[in-house]
C-alpha cells in the first residue's frame, strides 16, 4: 500500500477527508455549535417533567385534577410520640403534656399550618402507646426541606424534656432535609468523579497527556452541547434531573469510547509506517464508519424508551439519544480536524514511566499478547469453546429466571442507617400504612351536595369494614374547587404486596360501592403504593414493544450494515446473552444477596422496578460499540484476503487494546455509581458495570470469535433475495483493501 492520495467512499471518510482539509472550519463549526447550543439552551431553560405527566393511570388523572384545580398539596409532616419502654399510654397525663408540648412547639416556629391533635383526629395506636400530631408545612412543597429544620430542633427539644417517651419527627419535607444532607452530594461526587477516573485511565492506555486529553474533550463538548439542547427539547419533551445524569453517564461512555477507536487506528496506521494524512484517511474510512454504525446503533436502542409512556423514560431516551448523536457527529468531523492539527504533536506530554512499547504493524503490546495466547485456545476448540462459555453464562443467567421487581420502600433503598428510616418503620408498625396512606382525589360538581358526602362517609366505613385499611381514614375538603383528599393508611403499610392487595380492594369494591354510585364523581387514588402499581403496570405493557422495537432494529441496521444475516442474527444472540447474565449478577446480588457485601450492598429482596427494561436498552446499545468495532476489524481483514479464521485472529487482536481500555473506562465510571449509598443507585452501577466487564472479555474474547470459527465462509452468507438490500458496508479507502479475497474453489467471497 502506498502512502499516496486515493478516493474513499462513505460518509464516515468524506467526513474525515474534508475536516481533516479545512480543520480549522471543522474546529470553529463545533465550538460555534457547542456555545450555540449551550447558550440558547441557557436562555430557553429547561422545562420538568410534571407530576401529572409521570404516570398514566389513575396516579396521572389524579395529578391532573389537582394541577387543574390549581391546589398545592402542602407537605406534610407526622410527630411520632410513643412510649420507649410500652407503660405510658395516650390517657396518661405525661403522654398528654408530651403532645401539647409538641403542638406547641412547632406552631411556635411559624413554620407550619393545619396542626391537629391526635386526640381530634384519632390518630392514637390501638394498643394506646403511640400517637401522631399532623400538620403541614408553609410554602411549596418542592422547597418544604429547605425550611424545616427550624421545626426539627422544636421537636428535638420537646424530646430532650421527655426522656420517657419517643419523639421523632418524619415527613415529606424532613425526609427531604435529610436525605439531601446524607446523599444530596453523593451522586454529583460521581458525576465530578467520573471524569478524572477516565482520564486517569487514558493517561496509562496512551502514555501521552495529550492524546488523553482528546477524548475526555470531546465526551465534556458533546455533554455540554447536549445539555443546552435538552433546554430548547424540554419546551417539546420535557426533562428531567434523572434524564440528565443518565445522559452524562451515556455521554461519557460513548464520547470516550468514539474517539478512542478513532484515535488507536490512526496511531497503528502510523506506526505501520504511513504518512500522517494516509492514516488519518484509513483512519476515517475503518474506525469512523465503524462509530457511525455503532452510533445509529445505540441511538435506536435509546429511542426504545419513547415507546414505554412514562415521562421519566422518554426523558432518559431521548436525553441518551441526543448525547449519543452528538457525540457520535464530533468523533466523524472535529476528532479528524484536530488529530490534522496536532500531527505528531498527540504524542506530547509523554509520561515517563508509561513509555509506549513499540509495536509491530500495529499488532502487538501487553494486551494482543494475551489475546493472542487466548484466541490460539479459543480457536484450537472453538466448539468446547463456545460450550463452555455460553454453559456458564447461561449459568449466571439461570437467576433472571425468579427476577422481582417493586419500586424499594425507604428501609430497602437505605437501609437503617438513618434514624428517619427507623422512625419509618416505627411509624408503619404502629400505624400500618399510615406513613403512606392511600390517596383518593374526589371530583364532583358540587362537593357539598347530599349525595357525595353520603358516599364519601360510606367509602370511609367500607375502607376499614373490607379489611382494607384499620384507619383512622381521614377526608380534607376543598370546597371552593368542589375537591375532596380522602387520605387510607393501607393495610400491609411497607409491605408493597400486601399493601397493593388493600389498595386492589379500595379500587376494585369499596370504590365502585360508595363513590362510583354517584354521577358525575371523579375519584382516581393516588399515593405511593398506587403510584408503584400503575408504574409496574405501564412498564410491563411496555416491557414487548421495546424489546421488539431495540432487536428488530439492530438486527437491521447489522444486516445493512455487514450484508450478512449470520452476522445480524450472532450480533443480537450474543449482546441477548450478554444481557441475561447481567440480569443473573443483578438478581443473586441484590435480590438474594449472595455476595452483596462484597459491593457494600444488602439483599433487598427484589430489583427496582425501573432497572430491567432501563439496562435492557442502555446495553444493547453499549455493546454494540464493541461488537461493531470487532467485527468490522475482521470484515475489513477478510477483505484484504486473509482466511476467515486468521482475520479473526487479526481483528480481535488488533482490538484487543482499544477494547480493553474502552471496557475499563466503562466500568469504572460504573463502578463509581454502585457505590453510592442508594441501593437503586448501586444495582443500576454493578448491572452495568459486569455486563461491560462480560461483554468486553468472555464475549468479544471468547464467544464471538469461537462462534464466527465454527460458521467460517458462513459468516458472510446473504440470501440471494436480500442482495437488493441497499448497500452499507466498508468505508474503507483502497489502501486499506488488497486483492480481492477469494474462496478455497478461487471464487471472489462477498463480504
Amino acid at each position: 500500500m502506498g502512502n499516496g492520495d486515493s478516493r474513499v467512499r462513505g460518509i464516515a471518510a468524506r467526513a474525515g477527508g474534508w475536516s481533516a482539509r479545512h480543520r480549522w472550519t471543522a474546529v470553529g463549526i463545533w465550538v460555534l455549535f457547542v456555545v450555540l447550543a449551550v447558550g440558547l439552551g441557557s436562555a430557553a431553560g429547561q422545562v420538568k417533567v410534571k407530576d401529572s405527566d409521570q404516570l398514566k393511570g389513575e396516579t396521572h388523572t389524579a395529578a391532573k385534577i389537582i394541577e387543574d384545580a390549581g391546589i398545592e398539596e402542602p407537605a406534610s409532616e407526622t410527630v411520632l410520640v410513643q412510649a420507649k419502654d410500652g407503660k405510658l399510654k395516650s390517657t396518661d397525663a405525661e403522654f398528654r403534656a408530651a403532645v401539647e408540648a409538641v403542638i406547641t412547639a412547632v406552631e411556635g416556629t411559624g413554620k407550619v399550618t393545619e396542626v391537629t391533635s391526635p386526640y381530634d383526629t384519632q390518630t392514637v395506636s390501638k394498643d394506646g402507646h403511640s400517637a401522631l400530631v399532623q400538620f403541614d408545612v408553609r410554602g411549596e412543597s418542592d422547597t418544604a426541606g429547605e425550611r424545616i429544620e427550624p421545626v426539627l430542633k422544636a421537636v428535638e427539644g420537646v424530646q430532650k424534656e421527655h426522656e420517657a417517651l419517643r419523639i421523632e419527627e418524619i415527613g415529606g419535607a424532613s425526609m427531604m432535609k435529610t436525605f439531601d444532607d446524607a446523599f444530596g452530594d453523593d451522586f454529583k461526587k460521581a458525576e465530578y468523579s467520573a471524569v478524572p477516573v477516565a482520564l486517569g485511565i487514558l493517561l496509562i492506555a496512551f502514555g501521552a497527556l495529550v492524546a488523553a486529553l482528546l477524548p475526555v474533550l470531546l465526551a465534556v463538548t458533546a455533554i455540554m452541547a447536549t445539555t443546552g439542547l435538552m433546554g430548547i427539547v424540554s419546551h417539546v419533551m420535557p426533562m428531567s434531573d434523572t434524564a440528565s445524569s443518565v445522559m452524562l453517564l451515556v455521554g461519557l461512555a460513548v464520547g470516550v469510547d468514539y474517539c478512542l477507536f478513532y484515535l488507536r487506528r490512526e496511531r497503528e496506521e502510523r506506526e505501520a509506517g504511513r504518512d500522517g494524512d494516509t492514516a488519518l484517511r484509513i483512519a476515517a474510512a475503518t474506525s469512523g464508519r465503524a462509530i457511525i454504525v455503532s452510533g445509529v446503533t445505540v441511538c435506536v436502542a435509546m429511542a426504545g424508551m419513547l415507546f414505554t409512556g412514562l415521562a421519566e423514560f422518554e426523558a432518559m431516551g431521548l436525553a441518551s439519544l441526543m448525547v449519543v448523536a452528538v457525540a457520535m457527529v464530533g468523533s466523524v468531523t472535529v476528532l479528524p480536524a484536530l488529530l490534522s492539527l496536532l500531527g505528531e504533536r498527540v504524542e506530547k506530554g509523554r509520561i515517563p514511566f508509561l513509555r509506549r512499547r513499540a509495536r509491530k504493524g500495529g499488532n502487538g503490546g501487553d494486551e494482543s499478547r494475551f489475546w493472542s495466547a487466548v484466541l490460539k485456545g479459543v480457536l484450537a476448540r472453538p466448539l468446547i469453546s463456545v460450550l463452555v462459555a455460553a454453559g456458564a453464562l447461561l449459568a449466571i443467567a439461570a437467576p433472571a429466571l425468579g427476577m422481582k421487581t417493586q419500586n424499594l420502600t425507604l428501609d430497602q433503598e437505605f437501609g437503617d442507617s438513618l434514624p428517619i428510616v427507623q422512625t419509618y418503620n416505627r411509624v408503619n408498625e404502629a400505624f400500618p400504612g399510615g406513613s403512606d396512606p392511600a390517596e383518593v382525589v374526589v371530583h364532583a360538581k358540587d362537593i357539598n351536595a347530599p349525595e357525595v358526602k353520603s358516599a364519601l362517609a360510606d367509602f370511609r366505613e367500607r375502607a376499614i369494614s373490607s379489611g382494607a385499611s384499620r384507619g383512622p381514614v381521614e377526608i380534607k375538603l376543598h370546597d371552593a374547587q368542589n375537591i375532596a383528599f380522602v387520605y387510607v393508611p393501607l393495610v400491609g403499610g411497607s409491605d408493597l404486596d400486601k399493601a397493593g392487595a388493600s389498595l386492589d380492594k379500595l379500587r376494585d369494591d369499596v370504590r365502585p360501592a360508595t363513590l362510583g354510585r354517584v354521577d358525575g364523581v371523579q375519584a382516581p387514588i393516588t399515593g405511593q403504593v398506587a403510584g408503584s402499581k400503575d408504574f409496574n403496570d405501564q412498564l410491563a405493557g411496555a416491557v414487548v414493544p421495546v424489546f421488539a422495537f431495540v432487536v428488530v432494529f439492530a438486527f437491521a441496521l447489522m444486516l445493512l450494515s455487514f450484508r450478512s444475516l449470520t452476522i445480524a442474527i450472532t450480533s443480537i444472540v450474543l449482546n441477548l446473552l450478554s444481557v441475561g447474565a447481567a440480569y443473573g449478577i443483578l438478581v443473586g446480588v441484590f435480590q438474594h444477596g449472595w455476595g452483596a457485601s462484597l459491593v457494600g450492598a444488602e439483599g433487598v429482596g427484589a430489583i427496582v422496578t425501573w432497572l430491567p427494561l432501563f439496562l435492557f436498552v442502555i446495553l444493547f446499545g453499549l455493546s454494540m460499540d464493541y461488537h461493531v468495532f470487532v467485527v468490522s476489524r475482521i470484515r475489513e481483514a477478510r477483505l484484504r484476503g486473509l482466511t476467515t479464521r486468521d482475520a479473526i485472529t487479526h481483528g480481535v487482536v488488533t482490538t484487543a487494546g482499544v477494547v480493553t481500555s474502552a471496557a475499563v473506562i466503562m466500568v469504572a465510571v460504573f463502578a463509581i455509581f454502585g457505590t453510592l449509598s442508594m441501593q437503586s443507585m448501586k444495582q443500576m452501577g454493578v448491572g452495568l458495570a459486569a455486563a461491560v466487564l462480560i461483554d468486553a472479555t468472555v464475549i468479544r474474547g471468547v464467544l464471538l470469535p469461537a462462534v464466527m470459527a465454527l460458521l467460517g465462509e458462513r459468516n458472510w452468507y446473504l440470501p440471494k433475495w436480500l442482495h437488493r438490500l441497499p448497500d452499507l458496508t466498508h468505508d474503507e479507502s483502497s489502501e486499506a483493501i488488497e486483492p480481492t479475497a477469494r474462496d478455497d474453489e478461487g471464487e471472489p467471497v462477498r463480504v
